[in-house]
């Protein structure tokens, strides 16, 4: 019989990517993580002996807690949050049972380091129109719920990384930013080995609207048009990141579970 405080691999892999995403946690011991040097999407690694002293901070959030197998370790640490009244739940099998159905794991070493408050730091030009809005959606769904994401002039993006300990994207001559065709999102589904076919069809996309190359696929166009609207309706660019989220969560929704629907008038059985 399943334990009440379980979730299994398929169930955790349907909220990946969405915001309903649970909080995860890596608690695994140092030597096996030193074996698998690789973390589930938007995951962060914290000891297990003092996993309690997040309780404040996972506060009305799900989580779930997953170590090598998914037992002693993790159910620990999960009773020790559930005790301090976080909804906490242990992933079945751990990392190596989603390692072993074929799941997403990224590289732990493309994670930037994280600021004292636990966040990753990231910026770039302000006045994002598309890939400047596409990253952080991609960051904040399957890198880091919590990122932080600086918009500024143009010439002071690489001073502001560098007094700030940001990352810089989406700028010419930085690691993370267009590579050839490819735009600034496709690096980060590759470097971040995020491929899968829903962000692969959201990546061509992204890409088709970003360089001016509607062929790429239908729905640039309206991707474009969207983007531009928000742009003319926020002043503030972390207001429409905000805004941004919500479309770019319906894109995904569509690439990962609606591309087969369609829609029509009159619908079926209306007409005469």
């Amino acid at each position: 019989m399943p334990s009440p405080t379980e979730i299994t691999v398929s169930q955790l892999s349907r909220l990946i990517g969405t915001p309903s995403c649970p909080a995860l946690i890596d608690v695994r011991i140092d030597e096996d993580f030193d074996n698998e040097p690789t973390i589930l999407p938007v995951s962060f690694r914290y000891p297990f002996t003092d996993v309690a002293e997040l309780a404040s901070r996972l506060k009305d959030q799900r989580a779930v807690v997953y170590c090598h197998k998914g037992k002693k370790i993790s159910q620990g640490a999960v009773a020790l949050l559930r005790d301090s009244g976080v909804i906490a739940e242990t992933l079945a099998g751990g990392h190596a049972a989603w390692r072993e159905a074929g799941e997403t794991l990224i590289p732990a070493d493309k994670i930037p380091p994280r600021n004292n408050q636990g966040r990753t730091v990231w910026v770039t030009r302000h006045r994002p129109k598309i890939d400047r809005l596409a990253c952080p959606w991609l960051i904040r769904r399957f890198i880091d719920p919590t990122a932080l994401f600086l918009f500024v002039s143009p010439p002071e993006v690489l001073d502001v990384a560098d007094k700030f300990s940001a990352v810089p994207f989406d700028i010419e001559d930085v690691f993370w930013s267009h590579r050839g065709e490819n735009c600034t999102f496709d690096t980060m589904i590759e470097e971040f080995n995020l491929h899968s076919p829903a962000l692969d069809r959201l990546a061509v996309i992204v890409r088709g609207a970003d360089t001016n190359r509607h062929d790429l696929a239908p729905e640039s166009a309206g991707l474009l048009a969207a983007s531009l609207g928000l742009s003319r309706m926020y002043r503030d660019d972390l207001e429409q990141l905000g805004a941004a989220m919500g479309l770019y969560d319906a894109f995904y929704r569509w690439s990962r579970d609606a591309v087969d629907e369609c829609h029509d008038w009159p619908a079926p059985g209306n007409g005469s």
